[in-house]
């Protein structure tokens, strides 16, 4: 993976660590204006809602496998991985974008969740 690939992939793991997630002037500029997520709850939801969650002290942090980052064009990267907490597991993806001259920023995101093991 080269270093600008690596580089959005810790942008999107940064967008994970709850204390950036409890803070919209640390979130938001990580977060496309046109972002939209089709959550594993299978909710849709825009930049907006996203930044307005809420979310408590107890909040367990998401185990994350499996990264991986892939150029889809000069400034557009697909970033997949596979979250767990607790006995979930998420199969996760998102788009980031650059426009020219910008800051690299989540444009979509998709999680979708993996059925449990009998």
């Amino acid at each position: 993976m080269d270093d600008e690939l690596r580089a959005v992939l810790d942008l999107e793991l940064r967008l994970l660590d709850l204390e950036v997630r409890r803070s919209p002037e640390l979130a938001g500029p990580l977060i496309d204006p046109d972002f939209r997520e089709y959550g594993a709850s299978g909710r849709v939801w825009d930049r907006d809602a996203v930044l307005g969650v809420e979310f408590g002290p107890d909040h367990e942090p998401l185990v994350v496998s499996d990264e991986a980052a892939v150029r889809l064009a000069d400034d557009a990267v697909l970033v997949t991985y596979r979250t767990r907490r607790r006995e979930r597991t998420v199969l996760r993806s998102s788009v980031w974008r650059r426009e020219p001259g910008g800051p690299w920023r989540v444009l979509f995101h998709q999680g979708t969740p993996v059925p449990a093991q009998k």
